[in-house]
């Protein structure tokens, strides 16, 4: 039996084995020696033993470099210029001040950079803009001459306003036809006639109707003078023509919003006496106890009257998400109703208005209606 010699399997593991291809050697390049680290040498950190990087130095160079193409092509733009204005933009190197010369056009009444809104949601798989083509049930529905439109019509198909709205501008004498003051509230045009309101010569255009699956944190209105996010912005590439929305959505409810130059319809779709169906999906801070749900389905009497839903049902087993049918009009009724007992909306979703619905409809986008659902609005409903 041999003994195990200590000594010598020490020296194999030093060594290495005897023939080898790569035997470890003393001072092979790109060792690194500690022996030659010196004190107070520059290229070795404080923290170990590897050179510090200088990519400090090089970023610092490109800012300079940065700065001085920015101060070059500032300096491009004459200082002289009256149609520019120099604008605060933050602070550089050494908190050194950063302004910037931007054109009067671009600043609002503030002399402040307008803001300018980005759509996150996108409408690029939306299709073509459908042509409508009403004629046939037109003349079946109208009575005596179809060539012959009301005036308020005419002007309401023209994109100014409604036609209830209508009647009162040709009360104050602002519409002319042929050339005329027409004043008369059954007045009808015929195909051809000129019709002018405040010296522009109205054209009716072609009807559109636009269908959004309106987000959050979007205002209902067509203008807004404190430069906030409105529900127009989503749809401003949809189409030329002047569209306004039907109804309204507060500002943190979700859902469907109806958009069209049409002012008959949006005047029908708006008038309590229609009763227009409308499907919310309500999320509440709290579970509705059967008391409450009960005394919501019999009726409630708000500061402003009476409100009466045409259904409701629970769709969680928590009891905070409820579906609610309501054909009622008011500002916030549905908040409204929940809050008259002691509950806070969390969310608020409106996810059916008079028979249309958000299938294949993301939130942020809209459609166009198709035919057969705008001669359902218009004939039917």
């Amino acid at each position: 039996m041999k003994k195990y010699d200590n000594k010598n399997s020490d020296s194999k593991r030093e060594g290495g084995q005897k023939g080898s291809k790569n035997p470890k050697r003393e001072g092979q390049k790109g060792d690194f020696d500690p022996k030659r680290k010196k004190e107070g040498d520059s290229r070795f950190s404080k923290a170990g033993n590897r050179p510090q990087d200088d990519f400090k130095k090089k970023s610092s160079w490109k800012e300079n470099s940065s700065l001085k193409d920015q101060n070059k092509n500032n300096k491009d733009i004459s200082s002289d210029d009256a149609d520019y204005k120099n604008v605060y933009k933050g602070r550089g190197k050494n908190q050194k001040p950063i302004f910037e010369k931007v054109h009067k056009s671009e600043l609002d009444k503030d002399n402040r950079p307008k803001r300018r809104f980005k759509n996150p949601f996108g409408n690029e798989e939306v299709g073509e803009k459908p042509k409508y083509n009403f004629e046939k049930i037109e003349k079946e529905r109208s009575k005596g001459n179809s060539d012959e439109t009301r005036l308020n019509k005419y002007i309401a198909n023209s994109g100014v306003c409604s036609r209830r709205e209508a009647d009162t501008l040709i009360g104050k004498g602002l519409v002319t036809v042929n050339g005329e003051i027409v004043t008369e509230l059954g007045f009808k045009v015929q195909r051809g006639d000129k019709v002018t309101y405040k010296g522009k010569l109205l054209n009716p255009e072609k009807p559109v109707y636009i269908l959004l699956n309106k987000p959050k944190d979007f205002i209902t209105t067509t203008d807004d003078p404190m430069e906030r996010k409105t529900v127009m912005n989503l749809i401003e590439k949809a189409c030329d023509e002047r569209v306004f929305p039907v109804g309204r959505l507060d500002r943190n409810t979700t859902g469907l919003l109806l958009f069209t130059n049409d002012g008959e319809l949006a005047a029908k779709l708006s008038h309590p006496s229609n009763q227009i169906k409308k499907i919310y999906q309500v999320t509440l801070d709290k579970p509705l106890t059967q008391n409450d749900e009960k005394s919501i389905l019999e009726g409630l009497t708000l500061e402003d009257g009476a409100v009466q839903v045409d259904d409701m049902q629970v769709l969680s087993k928590d009891r905070t998400i409820l579906g609610l049918e309501i054909h009622v009009g008011r500002n916030r009724i549905v908040r409204r109703i929940f809050a008259h007992l002691g509950y806070d909306v969390i969310a608020l979703d409106r996810v059916l208005y008079a028979g249309l619905d958000k299938k294949d409809l993301p939130r942020g986008r809209y459609r166009f209606l198709a035919e057969k659902e705008v001669v359902r609005l218009k004939f039917f409903t």
